[in-house]
């Protein structure tokens, strides 16, 4: 990607603020100034202090080894982090604390104890060395949102196999595609998986995948829907089988700080695949240190991060920064309208879950919903909220805070990648004045800015680039088999800093706005403008549930806008509903973002971790090749968005 010097300009203009409340700082991990303060000043010290906060099996020599563009954490040191989320655990009262407690779709319950999830940790990792699998050697995981997932993760982790967890609704070309670049010779999955009502057959799935992989020499099965499914003699183990004569201990292996822990595939802008590596000590300490402070977490929480595992979210503020910290994770299988649009609400309340942590996208669909269905329930148990995935809307900010925080949850607005391992920017619940739409400060110890292409600041309220311009300990190593794709990608477009690929501005009060993916800033008649502003003005209405904006070629303009809108129930399409949407955004922002198009769509289309997929609505309205379209929850809603296009053209909108 080649970025323009020039600005982003910035037009939404958002004035709330909500101080952390007195009941809420007195008891936080952080509400003291001095605390990012003295980060700031000195960032070594500051995560070394955190990394002390762990167990190590052979302290580091030198907390940081920085050969730009390829950072070292904790050189020297030896950990590891099955031990850290587990063993550790196992000599005070956390022994019999519930680690996870778990609901499948269809209503099934399982909690697990810190002492339960060792044991079968334990033995899964016996059997993964029973199937010849070694130190370094790559582990696909393909499995749904049930227990077995962690316990596998932890298990390659204890034996210090590095594990790639695929999304359990991706296709078989997906798993093709991910297990050749990392050729993994075992894979881990289950019959199948529910979802919305219906058995997703994943060891099918597997079979299809592994068809031109001859290097594949396992395919461990975990029997969850009990489902009739295919078994080759000789490669395919049923996971109750294989575990049921090894061994209940399994030695956890020292591994080097630098180590790889995991690889991660995320999908480029050309839709080949990157694989993210991650190393062990660093990654973990970022884990752990953000998970414990920006969720407050304490004994008696019990914490609900509602991301699939496949993705980042579920890797880090699922599984192991919440064991590191021996907290309690709740788990959740299916759909969150499945059977009802209140299956999140009733899980809340059914449980007493204390700590909600989910993306806008769900937020938005959760308004489109209705606010009857959360009103059906008690969730005065909710001590804090969090959102993460993409920027959040004010207005969905503001329904977050009082429909289901009751206006008394701080919300802790989260940005980071798949890339940088843990969350950069953020507010601290007990010490940040929150503004609806603002990811606010750099967590303590990063250094984030908002720059031009050669890497100037650029003046308050001016969008420009987001990048972060010194290590921090999660951050990705390289991608895997890659470096020099990893060197061009991230490190090549502003010299010496990362470079996010997201459009930001900082506030007079230095609180960082995220305005989108640089992909997505649109220049219109000579002003550059990110479309996630357009698209929260059009959120804003009351109409309107969820809104993607994208630019097309214009003679004139160069560029013009054209929106996708979803309605709240109950609304409905007409002109005069179009022409009060650029009323709105007129009045909400300026002329120069009004919308040349506005469609009222059924769906938009979008990965399966809720993000909005702008790049296929931008190559159909612009008449280009699609391209990728394997990480689609809805390949239907690309076909809405078609029809209306065809609409257009026809004369029939």
């Amino acid at each position: 990607m080649v970025v323009s010097s020039a600005t982003i300009d910035s037009l939404l203009k958002e004035k709330e603020e909500y101080p952390p409340p007195k009941s809420f700082r007195k008891d936080a991990w952080i509400h003291d100034p001095k605390v990012p303060r003295e980060a700031a000043a000195d960032p070594e010290r500051y995560w070394a202090d955190r990394a002390k906060e762990l167990v190590w099996i052979k302290k580091w020599s030198k907390v940081l080894e920085w050969k730009a563009p390829f950072a070292k954490w904790f050189v020297g040191g030896q950990i590891n982090v099955s031990q850290n989320c587990l063993d550790r655990h196992l000599d005070s009262p956390r022994r019999n604390k519930a680690a996870i407690v778990w609901e499948g779709e269809p209503g099934d319950r399982r909690v697990l104890t810190y002492q339960m999830v060792w044991r079968e940790v334990n033995r899964f990792a016996n059997v993964l060395k029973r199937l010849g699998v070694k130190r370094g050697d790559r582990v696909t995981i393909y499995l749904p949102a049930i227990p077995e997932l962690p316990i596998a993760m932890l298990a390659c982790a204890r034996i210090g196999a590095i594990h790639s967890v695929i999304f359990a609704g991706f296709s078989a070309k997906a798993i093709q595609d991910r297990a050749e670049d990392c050729h993994s010779e075992v894979i881990i999955t289950a019959d199948g998986g529910y979802r919305r009502g219906n058995v997703v057959p994943l060891k099918k799935t597997v079979d299809e995948a592994v068809e031109d992989l001859p290097f594949v020499r396992h395919v461990v099965v975990y029997q969850r829907t009990k489902e009739p499914v295919s078994m080759k003699k000789g490669r395919d183990v049923w996971w109750h089988e294989a575990i049921s004569d090894v061994d209940d201990f399994c030695e956890p292996v020292p591994m080097a700080a630098t180590d790889p822990l995991f690889v991660l595939y995320t999908s480029g802008t050309t839709g080949r695949p990157k694989g993210v590596l991650h190393s062990t000590g660093g990654y973990l300490v970022g884990a752990a240190t953000t998970h414990r402070l920006i969720f407050d977490v304490k004994d008696r929480d019990l914490y609900w991060c509602t991301a699939d595992i496949g993705w980042v979210t579920g890797h880090t503020y699922i599984v192991y920064g919440p064991l590191a910290n021996g907290a309690t994770s709740f788990l959740y299988e299916g759909a969150p309208d499945w059977p009802q649009p209140d299956r999140f609400w009733s899980i809340i309340e059914s449980y007493g879950v204390t700590i909600l942590y989910t993306a806008p996208t769900a937020i938005r669909a959760f308004m489109r919903w209705g606010d009857e269905w959360p009103k059906k329930h008690d969730l005065s148990t909710l001590r804090l909220l969090g959102t993460v995935g993409e920027p959040i809307n004010p207005e969905a900010w503001r329904w977050y805070h009082k429909t289901i925080g009751g206006g008394r949850c701080p919300i802790v607005d989260t940005w980071w990648q798949t890339e940088t391992g843990m969350i950069l920017l953020t507010p601290l619940p007990g010490l940040t004045t929150l503004k609806p739409g603002s990811a606010t400060h750099p967590f303590p110890g990063i250094a984030a800015e908002v720059v031009d292409e050669n890497g100037r600041p650029v003046p308050v309220n001016k969008g420009g680039y987001l990048v972060i311009s010194k290590p921090w300990p999660a951050m990705l190593m390289t991608l895997y088999n890659d470096p020099e794709r990893y060197q061009q990608v991230y490190w090549s477009q502003v010299p010496g800093k990362y470079f996010t690929g997201d459009g930001a501005r900082v506030d007079e009060d230095g609180c960082f706005w995220l305005m989108g993916r640089i992909d997505d800033v649109l220049n219109v008649a000579g002003h550059r403008i990110g479309t996630m502003e357009v698209e929260s003005a059009l959120v804003s209405h009351p109409s309107v549930a969820e809104a993607a904006v994208v630019g097309k070629p214009h003679a004139l303009k160069g560029q013009s806008l054209v929106a996708y809108v979803v309605l709240k129930g109950g609304a409905a399409r007409s002109e005069s509903l179009s022409q009060e949407l650029r009323d709105h955004v007129r009045k909400e922002i300026g002329a120069i973002a009004v919308p040349d198009d506005i469609y009222v769509t059924e769906k938009l289309p979008k990965t399966r971790s809720g993000k909005i997929m702008r790049r296929v609505i931008r190559s159909l309205v612009s008449g280009q090749e699609i391209g990728d379209t394997t990480t689609l929850e809805d390949p239907g809603a690309v076909e809405e968005v078609r029809k209306w296009l065809a609409e257009v053209e026809t004369g029939g909108a």
